[in-house]
């Protein structure tokens, strides 16, 4: 018989998957913990208080972040294509009928990217 978690265990279990996976594809794009520490020190710690602040609201959204993660790298490799919005003649890969609206947690990377913007210019 397995035990239940508590709500802030399941927050820690979402977030080390969350934080193990993005791990495990980062090391494939050469890409580590501290990437940005010389260029925007704060980087990482951003990135974690907006996903932390959303999942903490939404627990389901861990698993969308997850899930864009790997639409994202499936094909190609990381390469940010999926947040790119559409230009005319050219729709982006967020607005395909595939990935929306089954694809979840753009605002979540909006908000970090705002304030990593803001920090780092």
């Amino acid at each position: 018989m397995m035990s239940s978690l508590g709500g802030s265990e399941k927050m820690e279990t979402i977030l080390f998957c969350i934080m193990l996976f993005l791990a495990t594809s980062v090391s494939a794009a050469s890409l580590k913990v501290g990437f940005y520490k010389s260029s925007c020190p704060s980087a990482e710690m951003i990135v974690r208080k907006a996903v932390n602040k959303a999942v903490s609201k939404n627990p389901g959204l861990a698993v969308g972040l997850i899930r864009m993660h790997f639409h994202d790298c499936f094909v190609r490799g990381c390469d940010g294509s999926v947040l790119l919005d559409s230009t005319p003649g050219n729709p982006s890969e967020n607005e395909s009928p595939v990935n929306n609206p089954s694809l979840r947690g753009f605002e979540v990377i909006d908000e970090a990217k705002v304030e990593i913007e803001a920090q780092c210019p």
